[in-house]
């Protein structure tokens, strides 16, 4: 029998009502359909979302890349650092007993989270409130850089702080390098070493793996880089002392 356009266009419309009949009679039958088709879609934006986490460079380990020269980057005479010291820091302390007295205008440093402060023979542990604030931020600055980089937490080891007149005065009987006109008098300065570091250990934990204190004092120097170009502070690289001799701004 041939097919003409007539019967062609009978039988399409049969089929159509026929489906329509059966929508009609069964309409699940149309529900059903739309949620397999609706957790397809969701199983294939699932794995779309997982495949975009994995290549996430949110989700990668930054890079240590240190500084070019830490003899450039971190320049800052004594001049330049005692201008502000000056500028920003108290009255020259006397002694320690002068200190005591003067807690209104420092700030106690002793015990921070943040950073460790060394045994303390020739100053001892206060601030001015800008330059414990600065402090702090290094701190936490560096642990945050650590996480980032997948490196054990360490904290940078704090070795001067402020001196009296009088350490000043002790300091220079052994020390030649020590100036009679110290920053470190004004409670605006503080040095950092850069070739040790106390390593945070969980008590009741594993041990933490060793870290090269060289991959720490790269870390460190990106940290005070950061500090710097902020405005923040003046920097000097102290090859001698194995240390970073910084006064707040």
């Amino acid at each position: 029998m041939k097919l003409t356009k007539k019967r062609y266009l009978l039988g399409f419309t049969g089929a159509v009502l026929v489906l329509a009949g059966v929508r009609a009679a069964f309409p699940q039958v149309a529900e059903n359909n739309n949620v397999v088709v609706s957790s397809k879609e969701e199983g294939v934006r699932s794995k779309e979302n997982t495949q975009e986490a994995e290549i996430s460079p949110s989700s990668k380990k930054h890079k240590i890349l240190s500084v070019p020269d830490f003899k450039t980057c971190f320049p800052d005479t004594q001049a330049v650092q005692l201008s502000a010291a000056m500028k920003y820091g108290v009255k020259r302390v006397k002694n320690r007993e002068d200190a005591e007295r003067r807690k209104s205008e420092l700030v106690y440093v002793g015990s921070n989270p943040y950073y460790h402060i060394d045994p303390l023979y020739s100053s001892i542990p206060y601030l001015v409130p800008r330059a414990a604030v600065l402090l702090q931020d290094i701190g936490q600055a560096f642990f945050d850089s650590l996480y980032v980089k997948g490196i054990p937490l360490h904290r940078p080891i704090v070795t001067s702080v402020l001196r009296s007149e009088a350490d000043v005065v002790k300091l220079r009987r052994h020390n030649g390098n020590a100036t009679e006109n110290s920053c470190h008098m004004y409670g605006t300065t503080f040095d950092i070493c850069y070739n040790r570091y106390e390593t945070v250990e969980n008590p009741d934990g594993p041990a933490r793996r060793a870290v090269r204190n060289d991959s720490l004092k790269y870390v460190l120097s990106e940290v005070l880089r950061d500090m710097r170009e902020q405005g923040r502070c003046y920097i000097k690289y102290e090859v001698k002392q194995g240390c970073f001799h910084m006064t707040v701004r």
